[in-house]
C-alpha cells in the first residue's frame, strides 16, 4: 500500500467518522445536569427515573427524557415538577452544523439522543407550601 492509499484511508475514515456523528452530541452531550432547589432548604427529591437526592441538588440525566421531579419535606405539602426536553438555541445550532457540513446522518444522531435538547425548567424551584 502507497503512502497516498495509506493517507487517502485515514481521511476517508476519519471524514466518515465526522459526518456519522452527531455535531450537537459532540459539542453538547446526550446529558445535562438538572439542578432541583427548594425554599425551605432540605426537602426530599425523587425523580420519575429513580433518582434521588436533597435540597439544593443536580442529577446528571438524559436531554432526552421528560421527568417528574416531586419535592417532599415534613411539615410541607408535596410539590411537583414537570421537566420536558425542548429544542434549545444552542441544540438548533449543532443541528445547522450537522446540514452545512452535510452530516444528515450526524442530524439523526443528535435527534435521537437528544443532544440537539435542553431540559426545561432547568433549574427547577420550587417553593414549598406549610401543610395544614
Amino acid at each position: 500500500m502507497s503512502r497516498y492509499t495509506k493517507t487517502l484511508t485515514v481521511a476517508l475514515i476519519g471524514s466518515v467518522m465526522l459526518l456519522s456523528s452527531g455535531c450537537a452530541t459532540i459539542t453538547r452531550g446526550a446529558e445535562q445536569d438538572l439542578a432541583v432547589e427548594s425554599d425551605p432548604a432540605g426537602a426530599s427529591v425523587t425523580l420519575s427515573n429513580g433518582m434521588k437526592g436533597t435540597t439544593p441538588t443536580s442529577f446528571k440525566v438524559k436531554r432526552k427524557d421528560s421527568l417528574t421531579v416531586t419535592v417532599q419535606k415534613p411539615g410541607y405539602k408535596t410539590a411537583t415538577v414537570q421537566v420536558t426536553p425542548k429544542v434549545s438555541d444552542n441544540g438548533a445550532a449543532g443541528m445547522a452544523g450537522n446540514l452545512l457540513f452535510g452530516g444528515i446522518i450526524g442530524a439523526g444522531v443528535d435527534a435521537a439522543n437528544g443532544a440537539n435538547k435542553d431540559l426545561t425548567p432547568n433549574p427547577v424551584k420550587v417553593t414549598l407550601q406549610k401543610s395544614r
